[in-house]
């Protein structure tokens, strides 16, 4: 038999989730429009093409969220994720200060992207558990298809970094 404090709990944790889907909704959306910059800031074809195809799969990601939002019967809206929003400000600082064609500034895009890849990770690691907490079994399903595909997305960078960028600077 649920108690009255249950049901507060669960509503409670209900209301976390949302606000966090709302959250990544927002940074989704963001990096969908901010990936194109990072693109053509990169100077290696590598790098280029790896914020490319994450810039393909941004758009994926934000209709798989928009389908969790059906899934657990929430209106699709967003909420200002400063995390995302500061560290796209870092990325915007890095193509204005570093010289074009340089890995001084391919790093710095690594860096830039690695962190939003980890904010993601954390973000929908959270979510995947929760849902599955709360009995959204199929939302943390379509959730943990992000998850890896963002996980995938950081180690792609930590590979160019590692076999090409970083090897640039000796």
């Amino acid at each position: 038999m649920e108690t009255q404090t249950m049901k507060v709990t669960n509503l409670k944790l209900k209301e976390f989730f949302v606000h966090q889907l709302r959250d990544i909704y927002w940074a989704e959306k963001k990096l969908f429009k901010t990936l194109p910059k990072l693109q053509d800031a990169a100077t290696t074809s590598e790098l280029k093409d790896a914020f490319g195809q994450h810039r393909h799969q941004a758009q994926t990601h934000i209709d798989r969220l928009e389908q969790v939002f059906g899934m657990v019967n929430e209106k699709i809206d967003s909420t200002k994720c400063s995390a995302i929003a500061d560290i796209v400000d870092e990325g915007e600082d890095i193509i204005d200060e570093t010289n074009k064609g340089t890995a001084q500034r391919d790093t710095g895009l690594i860096f830039t992207g690695q962190k939003a890849e980890h904010y993601k990770i954390a973000t929908y690691n959270g979510l995947v558990n929760l849902a599955k907490n709360m009995g959204f079994n199929n939302a943390a399903e379509v959730l943990k298809q992000t998850l890896t595909e963002d996980r995938e997305a950081d180690a792609r960078l930590t590979h160019i970094a590692e076999k090409n960028v970083n090897y640039q600077l000796n």
